[in-house]
């Protein structure tokens, strides 16, 4: 039964996730994309990560999609606007291309770096797993800085919707 869930919360996850991006109503894509990490905390129940997906679902479908959700509903954008294609934007150049070759080969070299400075890891069954408790008091004591440098970015991209979105009085 466990091979059945997989699939349908993989085809889930990545049908959810192609839907974001070919949306054109923001708010569609929002509740899309809270779909795709659901689906994702589901894969993280199968894989007995209870935590991950607890997780996954206050902090990303929780927390931060409500934060999308409200700035597309501070700014009031109802539609992607239609764009029509410059033809030299189309060809591009030989400028972006280039760049965009020296970002991939970085991209090529850092991924290759990553898999190669793994260290094999044996699972041993007798070591017990972290308990919740564990990976709160570790979290909080080596991490807090990060916690918190992310909560005061939100803050300021919250701030930052706020001024965009706003009304200028008109006298």
């Amino acid at each position: 039964m466990e091979p059945a869930f997989f699939w349908v919360f993989a085809v889930v996850a990545v049908t959810a996730s192609l839907l974001v991006i070919a949306q054109r109503n923001p708010m569609y894509s929002v509740l899309l994309l809270i779909v795709s990490f659901a689906a994702l905390s589901g894969l993280y129940v199968l894989l007995e990560a209870p935590f991950v997906a607890v997780i996954q679902i206050i902090i990303y479908a929780g927390a931060i999609m409500v934060l999308f959700l409200f700035v597309v509903m501070l700014l009031n954008v109802p539609t992607e606007e239609p764009h029509t294609p410059d033809r030299r934007v189309l060809a591009g150049g030989p400028g972006p291309r280039r760049f965009g070759a020296v970002l991939s080969a970085l991209l090529a070299v850092e991924l290759w770096w990553a898999v190669t400075s793994l260290a094999p890891t044996s699972f041993d069954p007798a070591t017990p797993a972290p308990t919740v408790r564990d990976i709160g008091i570790r979290l909080f004591r080596e991490y807090s800085f990060a916690f918190e440098a992310t909560s005061v970015l939100i803050l300021v991209a919250l701030v930052g919707a706020i001024i965009i979105a706003r009304k200028e009085a008109r006298s």
